[in-house]
Formats: structure tokens, sequence, C-alpha cells
């Protein structure tokens, strides 16, 4: 019978570090034990892990996954260019199942783990709302490509550098962004012209909002429109996290600190 366990070994061989995504107290343990001292990526540091990288959101992707353990490693420098990673996470159940060899690369950044830290937003409010635009990329508006700019936290001082473009459905609602209910109000108002404005908590503060901060100085890449130039200055004179859907290429793409973070295929997810 054939050795699984050789055929695996040139999995861990001369690697440079080794993720273990939540893993279990005895899990980790086991390496510790062995004179390792893995990164943990997890919500919490229940292990007491000496390197850990806070995973906000529980990606479904276990992609998604990955990647933010990795450049989340890269950031806080527990990992180097070019290091061969070890990943160790659970797809189909509780217990560890899925190893996965990779190599670092900081140059290859998707962004993922900068959008979801150093942000004022609560994470699982940017994860709806990125789903929501996600969901309105691949369907549209009837069938019809649609554009929509949502503008997420510190939104009081979003609303006093916008003014409104027309009746504001939301005034004085306590309404979520991630309410199923909602989402389907979403999509429709996405349509019209104007951003939305969703405070840190998920609470949405406005729709039909034009964004008036100056675009002097602000530097995004060449072919975006108004949409994506009214996100970078307004991230960049806040400290919201802007999310847009291109009604031209069909892309999104997150803004951050003025700059842009974060681009996806909706159709890719």
């Amino acid at each position: 019978m054939v050795d699984v366990t050789e055929l695996l070994e040139p999995i861990a061989e001369d690697v440079d570090g080794v993720l273990l995504f939540a893993p279990s107290a005895s899990y980790y343990e086991q390496f510790v034990d062995a004179g390792l001292h893995p990164i943990v990526v997890a919500a919490e540091n229940d292990v007491d892990a000496e390197t850990f990288v806070e995973l906000p959101v529980e990606f479904a992707d276990v992609t998604d996954r990955l990647t933010f353990g990795i450049e989340g490693a890269l950031d806080q420098g527990y990992l180097d260019d070019g290091d061969a990673v070890v990943c160790a996470a659970s797809v189909f159940g509780d217990e560890v199942d899925t190893v996965s060899r990779v190599r670092a690369d900081a140059d290859a950044q998707s962004g993922i783990y900068d959008l979801f830290t150093n942000t004022r937003a609560e994470p699982n409010v940017l994860r709806s709302v990125l789903e929501l635009v996600i969901e309105l990329g691949k369907k549209g508006q009837k069938g019809e490509p649609v554009g929509a700019l949502f503008v997420v936290g510190d939104a009081g001082n979003v609303m006093n550098k916008s003014r409104p473009l027309s009746y504001n459905p939301f005034e004085k609602s306590h309404v979520h962004v991630g309410d199923p209910i909602v989402k389907v109000m979403l999509k429709e108002f996405s349509r019209l012209d104007g951003a939305f404005v969703i405070s840190d908590q998920g609470k949405i503060v406005s729709a039909y909002r034009y964004l008036e901060p100056s675009a002097e100085g602000v530097d995004i890449p060449k072919g975006l429109g108004t949409r994506h130039m009214a996100a970078g200055a307004v991230t960049r004179d806040t400290n919201a996290t802007a999310i847009v859907l291109s009604e031209s290429d069909g892309m999104i793409r997150a803004f951050k600190g003025g700059s842009l973070v974060l681009e996806l295929d909706p159709e890719e997810y």
C-alpha cells in the first residue's frame, strides 16, 4: 500500500512558516510541543498564540480566508516576502481538514486585509455592504448594468461633506444594511444618483447624497469616472471606507484614505 504520509511530505518540506486557521487548543499545542511557533488566524486568540492575526469575518470562501491570513502575517512582520508557507484550515467541518502550501507575495496583495483592518466601521458591516455590491454587480438592475457608491463609517463627517440630491427615504429610520428586506430596498434605490451613507454600526443614514470634497490631489487609476473620484476624495477627508460598483466595466473597487485598496470582479464570487 502507498504511504500517503510520504507523498505529502513535500508540502511541508523547507517551509518558512505555518498558518493555523481557528485551531483547537490541542491541535495548536501539538505544534508548540514540536518546537514550532505557528501563526494563528482566528476571530479570537483563544490559544494564547505569540503570533496572531485577527480574522474579523468568517470568510465562506477558503481562498479569501487564506489570503487574508497571509496578507495579515506579512503586514505584521510574521512573514517575509517570498516565504514558503503551509496553511491548515477547516473547510468541511470543525476539525482541520485542508492543508495548502503557498508562497507569500508582498507584491500581489488582494486588498482584502487592508479593507477590513484599521477602519472605523465594524467588519461585519463592511462584509454586508461588499456582499450586497457583489450581488448587484452580478444581477444588475432588471438585467441592466448598474453603478453604485456606498460610503461606510464616519457618517457624521461624510454627511457634513455632502448634500442631498433628493428626499432621504432613511431619515429618522433605524434600519440596518444587513437586513434582508433592506437589501431589496437598497438594490432598488441604487439605480438613482447619489451615494449611500452608512454608519460604523451599519445603520443606513442616507441615500441620494452628493459628495462634495475636493478631488484635487486625489490619485485614482486612469479611466475611472466621477463616482470613483468622489469615493477617493471622501475617504481622504474622512475615516470612511467607500465601495464602488462601476456601471461601465462592472468591477467593484474599494477606497480608504484616498487610495484604491481593493479591486475585484463580482462574477468571480
